[in-house]
């Protein structure tokens, strides 16, 4: 599974929904357990092709020196988006995960578009599909993310989390952008994809 080709006008079929219990997991069995499921909010997203772990006793983690107003939401229970701006300029969402009070989390880096792509090249501002999720400032700016959307449930609307219907071939590296932690290889993505924001 490399990336979903499908005739113009059709979608690709959709996994069942994933509940919040998904995430009551180990952040390094939900992040690789991702790849391959679909994002969608509001009726718009598509298949995430790479994530990135972040432990609670990992020093890159956001969680790392304890709870602040902005990170609480890392410290409750698992199945929760957390919404941050990185660098004061975008979003990035994380889907909480671990036992409550763990604080760890899933950062999503990227999608393949699937679902209301009209509507993400308009928030985008561009046409070119594969650039417009690849990243994950992109990929908020596409999908609507925003502030507004820390501390919600993933199981309920406007997020819709679809399982994915066949088990990818997974690739794993360093993660992308961090000065800390650097040497571990717990960035995810899907192998071959096109549309990750930078190739492993």
């Amino acid at each position: 599974m490399v990336q979903i080709s499908k005739p113009a006008g059709t979608l690709p079929p959709l996994g069942k929904l994933l509940k919040r219990s998904f995430f009551d997991r180990s952040v390094h069995e939900v992040a690789p357990d991702l790849i391959g499921a679909t994002l969608l909010v509001d009726g718009v997203g598509g298949i995430i092709v790479e994530v990135e772990a972040y432990h609670h006793l990992d020093p890159a983690a956001h969680s790392f020196r304890g709870p602040t107003p902005r990170n609480r939401v890392m410290f409750g229970p698992p199945g929760f988006a957390y919404v941050y701006r990185s660098y004061g300029i975008h979003w990035c969402v994380n889907f909480v995960c671990e036992a409550e009070g763990s604080a760890s989390a899933v950062l999503i880096r990227a999608l393949q578009p699937t679902h209301g792509i009209e509507a993400m090249r308009r928030r985008r501002g561009l046409q070119e599909e594969r650039a417009l999720c690849s990243g994950p400032g992109k990929l908020c700016e596409a999908l609507g993310i925003t502030v507004k959307h820390s501390e919600l449930p993933l199981d309920a609307p406007p997020f819709a989390l679809h399982a994915r219907i066949s088990k990818p071939e997974i690739v794993a590296g360093v993660r992308i952008g961090i000065t800390k932690a650097v040497d571990l290889p717990w960035r995810y993505g899907l192998k071959g994809s096109r549309f990750m924001s930078k190739p492993f």
